[in-house]
This record gives C-alpha cells, structure tokens and sequence, in this order.
C-alpha cells in the first residue's frame, strides 16, 4: 500500500469512511510504511480497541480498553502486551460535547498533559454541519501540564478516507511516542464511531 505522509508529520492514521460495520485503519509512519494496524469489532458495549504490529494481527502493540460500558467521560488504559500500563485517557464529558478535550494520565494517575480540540468555535461549527468539519477539519494540541506543547494532531480533508496526521514536537519521557500514538488511534476510533 503506497502512501506518503505530510512534511513534518511522524504518524499518519487512516480509516476507509465508507465502511459499514466496524472500523479498520492503518498507521503509517514518516516513511510511508506500515507500522501499526487496527481492526474495530461493530456493536461492542465495551471499547476494547487493539493495535496490532500488520493485518496479520498476530503481535499486539497496545491496546486500549474502556473502564465502563456507558460512561459519557469515558477513561480508557493503556496496556503494553505484558499487562504493564502505560497510562490512560480520559475524555472530559460534558466539555468534549462543545469541544472535544482529553486528559492523559501517567500508571500511577498523575494528570500528564491535555488533548484539545483547537478552536471552541470551529469544534461547535463542525458539530452542527458537516461541511464546516470539510472546510476546516480537526486540529488537535498535546500539552502538558508544564505548558510544553508535545504533539499536534491533524485532519487532512478527504472525502473517502479519514486522515489524521501526528507531528511530534517534543520527546518527552512521560508523554512518549507511543502514548502519543495511542491518543491518535483512539481520536481516530471515535471519530469513526461518531461519523458511521
């Protein structure tokens, strides 16, 4: 599968939107190779989202799973594949239905850093009609609680495929690449349950 990625963007997630039941996407990386696969299950009442290494699925890279079947601020762990946490994500409930925002924990529950939408206005706009979501799409900031900026989340317009792009600005040892990969696969996710 040929690809190329956006200038400066590490990962890029991408998800056919005309599928009927579940939700599969790649994750590619600066290179335009595979680096990760997801394969989502239609009708599960609790999230349990696996990232594989290929389509093969036979090694897992993380998984993300959602602590309760119902819950509008969902929080979902991450797991290695030896059982060890890496953090968490939770989304910040009422907030997130004007303007989707996120907090990312370390194992041990210490508020790292957020995920947010970035403009309020567009997030409503987008919100009432598809076509605002069309003429600017999603944009996303990773930000610690210490105000360092660790990644930018991105949305390219494309009426076939969901794309989103991941531009790391920082290493950062409690915000790493893959906790930052995992938040873009989960967006991802919820956007396509969202949007199916």
């Amino acid at each position: 599968m040929a690809f190329t990625p956006a200038a400066g963007e590490q990962f890029t997630v991408r998800r056919k939107v005309l599928k009927i039941l579940g939700a599969s996407f790649h994750v590619f990386d600066e290179n335009g190779q595979v680096v990760a696969y997801c394969q989502q299950k239609a009708f599960k009442l609790r999230e349990d989202i696996r990232l594989f290494t290929n389509e093969s699925k036979t090694e897992t890279l993380l998984t993300m799973k959602a602590r309760s079947v119902i819950d509008f601020g969902v929080t979902f762990d991450i797991t290695l594949p030896s059982g060890e946490s890496i953090g968490s994500l939770r989304r910040k409930g009422l907030k997130s239905m004007f303007r989707d925002s996120w907090l990312l924990y370390s194992p041990e529950g210490v508020e790292l850093a957020t995920m947010r939408e970035d403009s309020g206005t567009m997030a409503m706009l987008r919100r009432l009609h598809e076509a605002f979501a069309l003429l600017s799409p999603q944009k996303f900031q990773i930000t610690k609680t210490d105000g360092t900026h660790v990644a930018t989340l991105r949305t390219h317009f494309n009426l076939f495929v969901y794309r989103l792009g991941v531009s790391i600005h920082t290493e950062d040892e409690e915000v790493d690449e893959l906790m930052v990969l995992a938040a873009a696969c989960l967006i991802a996710a919820i956007e396509g349950r969202q949007s199916g």
